[in-house]
């Protein structure tokens, strides 16, 4: 089974956003044996906060739900539970490193590094442009899932 924590700032937009679209296409593909899929924050101030509902419009836009999640702060016992944390911009990254005490077995990366077009997915939050977001998103996504299925 390969677990993936995706993380953002506050995991109240980006990574739940990714969360719950990566969990959709791996259900449609028949694949939830095969994957774990979750996220986090890198900071606190978010803690206990559900998904910000202009992120969870979107979401439910394309028919995606993500009743009952709430953030949660990323922990440097994560990187030894996931396989895989996936950061949304490089600032993200640079708390991971930080938090997870380093990358020592090259477990983080950013999302849209698995596209033809790498750097950070938009942040809705500072942007309010939540469809742009979607977009780097499902995209990232789609990519990862493909990336990690031609194993099987």
């Amino acid at each position: 089974m390969t677990r993936i924590l995706f993380v953002c700032h506050g995991n109240i937009c980006r990574s739940p956003m990714a969360e719950f679209v990566m969990k959709d296409l791996v259900g449609k593909a028949g694949l939830e044996r095969e994957f774990f899929i979750a996220s986090a924050a890198t900071s606190a101030e978010e803690l206990g906060n559900p998904v910000y509902p202009p992120a969870r419009r979107e979401l439910a836009r394309h028919g995606i739900g993500c009743g009952g999640k709430i953030a949660r702060q990323l922990t440097a016992r994560d990187y030894e539970d996931y396989d895989l944390l996936i950061g949304m911009d490089s600032a993200n990254l640079r708390n991971m490193r930080r938090i997870c005490g380093g990358d020592p077995e090259g477990k983080l990366s950013l999302l849209l590094d698995y596209t033809a077009s790498p750097g950070d997915v938009a942040d809705p939050w500072y942007i309010g442009d939540f469809e742009t977001t979607w977009r780097d998103v499902s995209e990232g996504c789609a990519r990862l899932l493909d990336n990690l299925t031609k194993e099987y």
